[in-house]
Order: structure tokens, then sequence, then C-alpha cells
């Protein structure tokens, strides 16, 4: 059997000690000779039996429960006097109003809900979930934004000119021979490293690092507050890879050497 939880413990402690401030205020409600019957008078743990809408117990019930304990304790109680009892336990047990309670046959009190697991009585059919399919969720966002930017190039080649430079002369080569702004930031590592370090070592090495990123932040949040290693990594490696670009393309002249911009002009050509 559940024991009795503390407080359902010390409301019951409650009832029993307004039970006896009653008795003993009223002077005469009960006859003070009666050692059997008074401990049986404030027991208000009893629960309902069905009496009505009150939610009392029935008074016949009552006295007759409070008689059997009295004759096994080998003490005879008149009638009227197991009424006057019975009267004063259902108007203890209105004034303190417990928590309805059962009593087991070994006199164990427990209630319904401390027996029947809650599990057995919440069935969860499915649980929420914060997935949806790439098709069509994904893939039809992403396609309707291939589209947009299709059409965005599209009306920017009617209405921009975009000429060409004038044809290449094999005998003078162009100074300084820049690549593309997209690969200035590894022609200027090939400017301070070994082929090898700048062009395979360095690319990799922040390449594999954006590749083990979501393994070793598997928060699955998409806070950017809750994302800070992932976030601190990519915009490290963006930061590092645009100062090299920038550097390349406006502090870099003739020769590749390193010039001001604004004193010695401008060697950057879309």
């Amino acid at each position: 059997m559940t024991e009795i939880p503390e407080h359902l413990r010390k409301r019951a402690e409650e009832a029993r000690q307004k039970a006896a401030a009653k008795k003993a205020a009223e002077g005469g409600a009960a006859p003070a000779a009666e050692p059997a019957a008074a401990p049986a008078a404030a027991e208000p743990e009893a629960a309902p039996t069905g009496g009505g809408d009150t939610g009392k117990i029935p008074a016949h019930l009552l006295e007759r429960s409070k008689a059997a304990k009295a004759r096994k304790a080998g003490g005879a109680e008149a009638p009227a006097a197991a009424a006057a009892v019975a009267t004063a336990a259902v108007g203890a047990v209105a004034t303190a109003a417990p928590p309805p309670t059962a009593t087991g046959p070994a006199g164990h009190t427990q209630r319904l809900l401390t027996v029947v697991k809650a599990g057995s009585i919440q069935d969860v059919k499915a649980a929420p979930q914060d997935k949806v399919h790439v098709w069509p969720h994904l893939l039809a966002i992403e396609f309707v934004a291939a589209l947009v930017v299709l059409v965005f190039t599209l009306i920017f080649s009617v209405f921009v000119n975009a000429p060409l430079l004038e044809l290449a002369n094999i005998n003078e080569t162009p100074n300084p021979s820049k690549a593309p702004w997209y690969f200035l930031g590894l022609q200027e590592l090939l400017t301070m490293f070994h082929p090898m370090v700048a062009g395979v070592t360095i690319p990799g090495m922040g390449i594999f690092l954006l590749i083990l990123a979501p393994y070793i932040d598997r928060n699955p949040s998409n806070k950017p507050e809750d994302r800070k290693f992932a976030i601190s990594v990519f915009t490290v490696q963006m930061m590092y890879w645009a100062v090299l670009v920038i550097i390349g393309s406006f502090f870099r002249g003739p020769g590749f050497n390193f010039v001001a911009p604004w004193s010695a002009g401008l060697f950057f050509e879309l």
C-alpha cells in the first residue's frame, strides 16, 4: 500500500485538533468519560461512500463503526452516547473538510491518484516534431530563389554595359597582373607562404573546419545566441578571406607590391 503523503497527514492532524477544540468549547456535547469513543470520533479520514451530494459519511454507518470499535476495545456504549459522538464527528468533518481518503482493511489510508500512475491515464498518441520534408518545402523555396536571381541577372545585363578589355598583347604583360577578385585571397597568400601552404594547406584546413562545425556544435536551435561556436567559426573565416581580398584589390600595385591607394592610385579592375 502507498503511504499517506505528508501534507495529508498534517491536514488530518489539524482536523483532529479542531474537532477536539470544538468539543471542549461546547462543554457537554459528548460525555467526558468515554475514552474509547473519543479517538474514534476524531477520525475524519474516512472517504465518502456515496452519501449524496454533501460528500459526508452516513450517520448510521459511522455509528455502527464506532460501536464495533468500542466492543472490540472491551467497552460498552449507550446508543444515545454513540449517536451524540456520531453527530459531533459529522460536524467536525463538515467543519474541517479534509480531502477525501479511503480506509483499507488494515487501517491504511491512501489517495486514488497515488495508486493510479499518470502514465496509465494519459495517452499521448504522437509527439510533436519540428521537421519538414525536403520536397516540397525546401526545394520549392530554392527553385523560386533561383528564378528570382536569374530574372535579376537578365534585367541587369540588359540595362548595364559590361565592356571587355582590349585584345591581349603577347609582347606586353600587364603590371600588376592580378587574378579575378574572388581569387585575390589566394594570390595574396602566395606572396606570404610557399605555394603548397598557400594553395592547399591553409584553404584545406579552413574547409575541413567548416565541415566539422555541425558535428562539433550539435545544438538544434536556430537562434544565433544558441549557436555561438558555429557562427564564430564562419565569421572568422569570412573576415579572414575578406581582408585578404581587400588587400589584394586595393593595396597591391605594380609588381604586386604594397601601395597606398590614396597616394599611388588604384590598381584594380573588374
